[in-house]
């Protein structure tokens, strides 16, 4: 197949950050297929473009077998909620330029993944002027994550985004969703066709975690890094509102007279707030480390005793799978999952790890005293979650039975 992707995030190499497309378009043109993808020139975390992308609207690279067209996105998008909001069409924008006039094969399909939601404008364009279908994916919500966590209050721009999320899922061939909630949420609250939702998930990247595993000495990267005597909790992920990262400190600061290390590993809006609260707190076993490449990220993980998964406390965070649950799995690192509703209900599927009330520091702070006193729960655990994983959300199997769904388009 000739696959035309449409992912404003999609990472550079090296990128740190969430790579399911990275990983997945990887697997496909090893196995024949072409892609190209249409990205932005600005990381969902960065305040600025890089130097190569100053002053130019659209750049071609090659990724491996992929093909990229890298086009504008605004510097305003990680300044405050109306530049982000120019980011958005800023790329909406340049993307469209970029898929009529620089991207000039023919293709089977087009692949969009939001959010944000407004991709599906580029989508549905070239979807009309090269008369070929689309799948529309979610990754999330929106805009009720949005509203949900205060930053979306505008009654006009929420009006047009719900206007905008029902034209766009009518006109989309498919509709592929990351967890059960979606689809059913789709289904009952708006009116999809339950034949137009497909369910391929997040996944688990095991040939990484794998391969790092068989060679990595972890005693000696506890040591270079002042791991050692610690108990080791990590989280990986976005610094945002949605995010909620304060649970983590309030429960560090009750965690004091024990040997816990957080280690928060990422970039994001609320990152600056963070340290200054850690300061103000005292917290010496909370650590701040910079977003790294995903191989980094593993040793890490790798390196630590559990992972945490954390959002803010809000309904619509009850219908996802945070996507780093997925590495720890393939880690074999329990979880403590402070996220209710589907992210529960893996874990305990799984029997990898402990739910945690979300914004509940007390209950973080009880969880983790119980791991502390029963060290055998973190191999138990680790082990479980990996072989559920495994047999369950393996990277591979799953972008294969996408291509599948696919192929079935043509």
């Amino acid at each position: 197949m000739n696959i035309l992707l449409i992912h404003q995030y999609f990472l550079e190499e090296n990128d740190p950050g969430g790579s399911r497309w990275n990983e997945m378009t990887k697997m496909w043109t090893e196995k024949g297929h072409k892609v190209t993808v249409l990205a932005g020139m600005m990381h969902y975390t960065g305040t600025q473009k890089k130097q190569e992308y100053k002053g130019k609207f659209c750049v071609k690279k090659q990724q491996g077998n992929v093909t990229v067209w890298r086009s504008h996105v605004s510097e305003s998008y990680n300044k405050n909620f109306v530049g982000r909001l120019w980011g958005y069409f800023s790329f909406v924008f340049s993307s469209i330029y970029a898929g009529l006039f620089k991207v000039r094969d023919k293709y089977d399909l087009i692949i969009v993944t939001s959010p944000p939601l407004f991709v599906g404008v580029t989508a549905y364009v070239l979807s009309v002027f090269k008369r070929i279908p689309f799948v529309f994916e979610i990754r999330d919500l929106w805009p009720e994550s949005a509203i949900d966590t205060g930053v979306l209050t505008n009654k006009a721009i929420i009006k047009m985004a719900y206007w905008f999320e029902s034209f766009i899922y009518k006109k989309a061939k498919l509709i592929n969703v990351l967890t059960p909630a979606f689809r059913t949420k789709l289904i009952e609250e708006k009116n999809v066709p339950p034949e137009k939702i497909i369910f391929i998930p997040n996944a688990a990247d095991f040939s990484l975690s794998d391969g790092i595993l068989n060679s990595f000495d972890r005693e000696e990267f506890r040591k270079q890094h002042d791991l050692n005597d610690h108990f080791v909790i990590t989280y990986v992920g976005a610094h945002g509102v949605a995010n909620h990262l304060e649970q983590i400190l309030n429960t560090a600061a009750r965690l004091k007279d024990t040997n816990v290390l957080f280690l928060l590993i990422g970039e994001g809006m609320e990152k600056e707030k963070l340290k200054k609260m850690a300061m103000k707190k005292q917290l010496d076993n909370v650590r701040f480390i910079d977003a790294v490449p995903k191989a980094d990220v593993f040793k890490y993980i790798l390196a630590s005793d559990m992972g945490t998964s954390v959002l803010k406390k809000v309904d619509t965070f009850k219908t996802i799978y945070s996507n780093k649950t997925f590495d720890y799995m393939a880690c074999k690192k329990p979880i403590l999952m402070a996220i209710d509703g589907v992210s529960r209900e893996l874990l305990e599927a799984a029997n990898a790890g402990s739910f945690v009330e979300p914004e509940n520091d007390k209950d973080f702070e009880q969880k983790i005293r119980e791991y502390l006193a029963n060290p055998q729960r973190l191999i138990v655990e680790g082990e479980s979650g990996y072989d559920y994983a495994k047999a369950n959300f393996d990277r591979e199997v799953l972008a294969d039975k996408y291509i599948g769904i696919l192929e079935e388009l043509k």
